[in-house]
């Protein structure tokens, strides 16, 4: 299992280079790395489809209706992907080991999505560590503008 520093590396070398991204991803990668330092683990389980999709639950308010959000889940184990709310018995969905680096970045990727839900202690799946889009996008635009203000010759942005 790579450490956080291994899987920012492999984040960054898997990064176009044309158009600045690589860069950018350069510039954001403390952030990225500073959120995974909150969570407990290197590697969580993540819910996928045949096809390589993320499994997205979306969740709604029960005083507000209408207020939704879509969420992924990430398992500390196994086991705890198959007691999640939806299940692995389905045959289209597998649960692979995925670097928490990895499933934090994939919530740029992700526009429809708003929240990353860790779950830390093994056994538990009725508590997690919830990650919004909104502050993960917060703390990376405060990333990218102090690596501007560092370079501002560098054309993130």
């Amino acid at each position: 299992m790579d450490t956080l520093d291994q899987q920012i590396q492999t984040l960054i070398d898997g990064t176009p280079q044309e158009g600045g991204t690589g860069t950018a991803m350069v510039a954001i990668a403390p952030a990225i790395k500073t959120i995974a330092e909150r969570l407990k683990h290197l590697e969580y389980y993540v819910l996928q489809t045949l096809d390589q999709g993320w499994v997205m639950t979306t969740l709604s308010n029960r005083q507000q209706p209408n207020t939704r959000k879509n969420i992924i889940y990430a398992y500390p184990t196994l086991a705890d992907a198959a007691k999640g709310p939806q299940s692995v018995k389905d045959p289209q969905l597998m649960a692979i080991p995925t670097a928490v680096t990895h499933i934090l970045f994939q919530m740029l990727a992700l526009k429809s999505l708003d929240s990353l839900i860790f779950f830390e202690t093994p056994g538990n799946v009725a508590q997690g560590i919830e990650v919004r889009r909104q502050e993960f996008q917060a703390l990376l635009q405060a990333h990218l503008q102090e690596s501007q203000a560092v370079d501002p010759h560098s054309n993130i942005g």
